[in-house]
């Protein structure tokens, strides 16, 4: 412990005089916490990630040219001492101040709430136990790299995942370890992300370091729909008293003095147009691979947000000239469908219009002296190629067209199957969003490279952290790593000296 204590040490010091704080990004993904981080003065040291595509878009846009960091690397086959051997950087417990990232929420819930002190005291035992594995390695990770800080972002569900408060029971485990740890609900939208993305995040300083742990304060107001407070709800439904809450916090309150939050329109209203239907009937857009090989010019005079503005021009991520990532979903049935719909309509606003086509293409058909029974294979045929099959009672919130004077609701993963949870809001274009729309809405910057092709690209901007939150995030804990007064740390230094 005595090591650990001084490794703590010399790293409070190295920030004091000046240097940037190196950031280790577990279960990175692309990197929206990475990118986030970098944009605050953070340096982004290294990263561990599973997906062969993330690890490599996290590799290309930190680490470009350097193959190492884009490989993908499995937590449970890579200890802390190969990573940074494998990266050269020296002693795991000197090679970052920093430790982020968003374990899977299962790796915690499986385990049960009894077993997470037992199983951070007794690692070995539960070795075997695959359930474990994933919590184990995290907090392997924080005992070898001893980071001054240490910041997690998950599900509000983490703080009611079958009848567990997760993030009390993981911050609990780290306050152990002798960090100081908060937690809160934060909605993306406040934050001057284009989304209103509900998301945990906890953060732990440690004890030399800090006595308590502040949140960032908002950059935007917006008044979220009714049913972001109800899901809120549920998720702090088990806070109850507090009692059992001791480390829960409330975000820092938005006025509405602040600037508006950013709409879907400011956010990707000069990308270019594509035109679906007009496309589709010309060919240009046919079936088969989505690859981002084809750049496409931006609009010339097209207005640009201060948003769209700072997409283009991000530091070290700038647009350049065209986007070369900007494809859609092939889905001739349904382009008429999206041009039909209203803002913020569903599935089932989308079925009965489909409905009514149908209904009205048979009946010209039928006057056109097409004999066509109910329940023929003509029938059949023409319902197949109008109306979607899915059940209105079982998929209601499949589909949505997006508002365009409101953020977005939140993108996920799931956009790597199908695109139907954000469709245009423009009714001309008739289409579910870009790949570069999407990373618009999660605020990645127009130079930002994903590796792969449309889905695996897709699915790495709906795991992803928005990097404006992150960057929101890495200031705020940067200016309180700043402030850790010099003898109050040595102070705190003896007491835990003393107490080992």
């Amino acid at each position: 412990m005595k090591g650990a204590s001084q490794a703590i040490q010399r790293k409070l010091e190295r920030l004091r005089a000046g240097a940037q704080p190196r950031v280790l990004d577990l279960f990175s993904g692309c990197g929206g916490l990475s990118l986030g981080f970098k944009a605050a003065g953070y340096d982004i040291a290294a990263a561990v990630e599973f997906d062969l595509h993330a690890a490599r878009s996290h590799g290309f846009n930190f680490h470009p040219g350097d193959r190492r960091h884009a490989l993908a690397r499995d937590i449970t086959q890579t200890s802390p001492a190969m990573l940074t051997e494998a990266l050269g950087l020296g002693d795991t417990a000197q090679a970052f101040e920093v430790l982020v990232g968003g374990p899977p929420c299962q790796a915690f819930a499986r385990v049960g709430r009894s077993k997470l002190r037992e199983v951070a005291e007794h690692p070995e035992a539960f070795r075997h136990d695959a359930r474990a594995r994933l919590y184990i390695e995290y907090l392997e990770y924080v005992d070898a790299c001893a980071p001054l800080a240490v910041v997690m972002e998950n599900v509000p569900d983490m703080l009611n995942h079958g009848g567990h408060n997760l993030a009390e029971e993981i911050a609990e485990v780290l306050e152990t370890k002798g960090y100081v740890c908060r937690y809160t609900l934060l909605n993306a939208a406040f934050y001057g992300v284009p989304q209103m993305r509900e998301r945990m995040i906890l953060i732990a300083v440690h004890q030399t370091a800090t006595e308590q742990v502040a949140m960032p304060e908002p950059t935007h107001w917006i008044e979220l729909p009714s049913g972001y407070s109800g899901t809120r709800a549920v998720a702090l439904k088990l806070l109850g008293d507090r009692s059992g809450a001791h480390r829960y916090c409330e975000p820092p309150a938005a006025v509405p003095a602040l600037p508006a939050a950013v709409t879907a329109e400011d956010a990707i209203a000069d990308l270019p147009p594509i035109y679906a239907r007009e496309a589709l009937a010309t060919g240009t857009l046919r079936r088969g691979r989505r690859a981002f090989d084809v750049a496409v010019p931006y609009q010339g005079g097209t207005v640009q947000t201060e948003y769209a503005r700072s997409m283009r021009s991000w530091a070290g991520y700038e647009g350049g000239p065209a986007v070369r990532d900007h494809v859609i979903r092939y889905l001739p049935r349904d382009y008429q469908l999206f041009a039909g719909l209203k803002a913020g309509d569903q599935y089932p606003q989308a079925h009965s219009y489909a409905l009514s086509l149908f209904a009205d293409r048979l009946a010209e058909r039928r006057e056109w002296g097409q004999v066509i029974e109910d329940g023929s294979p003509e029938w059949e045929a023409l319902k197949a190629s109008i109306v979607p099959p899915y059940d209105v009672g079982k998929f209601p919130n499949k589909w949505r067209k997006m508002e365009r004077d409101q953020p977005a609701r939140t993108l996920l993963a799931h956009l790597g199957k199908d695109g139907y949870s954000h469709i245009h809001y423009d009714s001309g274009q008739a289409r579910p969003i870009s790949v570069r729309e999407a990373a618009r809405l999660q605020s990645f910057p127009d130079g930002f490279a994903f590796s792969g092709t449309m889905n695996p690209a897709f699915r790495q901007i709906g795991n992803a952290v928005p990097p404006l939150l992150a960057k929101q995030i890495g200031l705020s804990l940067k200016s309180q790593l700043k402030a850790a007064h010099p003898i109050a740390m040595a102070a705190a230094l003896r007491s835990a000296e003393r107490g080992r």
